[in-house]
């Protein structure tokens, strides 16, 4: 026990004595110091005595599709954080094959009673899902907030990336190292981001290259949104004679790489790569991947936000905030063999800030 009052004197910047005091509960502790102790405590992964233990100020749940893509664990920690900082206690509900659907684990949380909801890329992004479920959340007075989707229909605030400018500076970024057939491997028709992607796809594509509607839907190609959909997409797309593909997601990319060494093409001499997320670990690929960064961070934290403004009584509008990606350029896109290639650099990182 001296051993460890000693390291949380130490952590804390205080005697041990004083760290003797907190922990029995005795006065004549100024508010700052007790917190200062309470903190070391956290930090060096001590359990606080169960008195002084913080009063949870509920619980909000969070519902995921899935964790493989590392995007999720990236925002659950995120919003795990921004939660907890505010005194509540996440709970990571997420859809597994096979396992819970959203239904189910959302009538989980509210038989819980959990104080609200953030649901990530759920039904609420698929055209084709019934809506009325959100309408019966609300009239159940669970106040809640939906990341990465957008439906009209939903009275609630959602947070979102720009997926249509994520597509123009990726297609802007390619055209610009002399690419002229550029694909794009994307997820299932009926999502609400696929959608923005294919339409950012398109107004790009018409705007630099002159390319018609049609010529432009013969460079899109459906998958999964996993490395195995990525590989199918692109094996695709190169068949058509893409020189560069834009994935939806940086599994997808990785896919996309994959498939280019089957057919022992060089990525990126024969096949530039966009990827789409920055999920962590991208950058260490090899190649490392040039990707659109979704502002995980500012997101996490805004759909935070206007849950405790939910929870508070002060509902935020009934809107969609919408957070500017970036793009970030590696090693997996370089020239191409268009006009404008040999006079083509490497672009700086381009990006900007969330909007709302």
């Amino acid at each position: 026990m001296t051993a460890r009052l000693a390291d949380i004197a130490t952590q804390a910047g205080v005697s041990e004595a004083t760290v003797s005091r907190v922990l029995n509960g005795k006065p004549g502790v100024a508010a700052a110091t007790r917190e200062s102790v309470l903190a070391a405590l956290d930090v060096l992964g001590y359990e606080r005595p169960v008195r002084l233990r913080r009063r949870s100020a509920g619980l909000v749940g969070l519902i995921t599709p899935e964790l493989e893509n590392p995007i999720f664990p990236a925002l659950a920690q995120v919003i795990g954080q921004a939660l907890t900082r505010q005194g509540y206690t996440p709970v990571l509900a997420t859809q597994t094959p096979g396992g819970s659907t959203e239904d189910e684990l959302t009538e989980m949380l509210v038989d819980r009673g959990v104080s609200g909801i953030i649901f990530v890329s759920g039904l609420h992004a698929d055209t084709s899902a019934d809506m009325q479920r959100y309408e019966q959340l609300r009239a159940q007075g669970v106040p809640f907030v939906l990341v990465n989707g957008f439906s009209p229909k939903v009275q609630a605030p959602f947070i979102s990336p720009d997926d249509r400018a994520a597509m123009r500076l990726a297609v802007t970024h390619l055209v610009s190292l002399g690419h002229t057939r550029i694909g794009l491997a994307v997820g299932p028709k009926r999502f609400v981001p696929v959608v923005r992607k294919i339409e950012g796809f398109h107004t790009t594509m018409r705007e630099q290259l002159n390319l018609t509607p049609d010529e432009v839907e013969g460079l899109i190609q459906h998958s999964l949104y996993t490395l195995e959909g990525g590989q199918a997409a692109a094996s695709a797309l190169m068949e058509r004679g893409c020189t560069a593909v834009v994935c939806a997601s940086d599994m997808m990319a990785l896919g996309a790489i994959r498939a280019a060494r089957r057919l022992s093409k060089d990525v990126p001499r024969d096949l530039s790569v966009v990827g789409y997320d920055d999920s962590p670990l991208i950058a260490f690929t090899d190649p490392p991947l040039t990707t659109i960064r979704q502002p995980v961070t500012a997101m996490g934290q805004a759909a935070v936000r206007t849950l405790l403004e939910e929870i508070g009584g002060t509902p935020a509008p009934h809107s969609e905030f919408v957070f500017m990606p970036e793009l970030v350029v590696r090693g997996s896109t370089a020239a191409g063999p268009g006009p404008g290639a040999a006079s083509s650099a490497t672009p700086p990182v381009q990006g900007s800030h969330a909007h709302p």
